[in-house]
């Protein structure tokens, strides 16, 4: 079996990848009945081949499904936690734009109250 590519297993459909997995591990299985009836070397080497295979199907399902339900909560209020973008835990307690621009009754009062004032300049 030649090597899978991620790029050829993004093209197939669900059904189309989970069938594939399953051929996969019954060949793994297969394999290793092999190993401990003691096969030949080229079945024992092929077992790594068919494991980093099955690794990459489910890389490849697991993608899919992160892209669907990205697509899903793309413009509800809430999004699950691996969904939101990671940052740094400092970005993520930040303040918003809005509440940073918020003022309080005190500070509104004292704007109208006591505006910037305007100076002329001579040139």
């Amino acid at each position: 079996m030649p090597k899978v590519k991620c790029s050829e297993l993004r093209n197939k459909k669900k059904e189309e990848l989970v069938k594939q997995l399953e051929s996969l591990k019954g060949e793994l299985q297969s394999l290793r009945v092999a190993k401990v009836t003691g096969g030949a070397a080229s079945k024992l080497s092929k077992i790594r081949v068919v494991r980093k295979a099955v690794a990459r199907v489910h890389i490849v399902m697991h993608q899919k499904q992160k892209e669907n339900l990205k697509k899903f909560y793309k413009n509800k209020r809430l999004m699950p936690l691996d969904l939101r973008p990671k940052k740094t835990r400092a970005k993520r307690r930040e303040l918003t734009k809005h509440e940073k621009n918020l003022k309080s009754p005190k500070q509104l009062h004292k704007l109208r109250c006591f505006p910037n004032r305007v100076y002329a300049v001579k040139a």
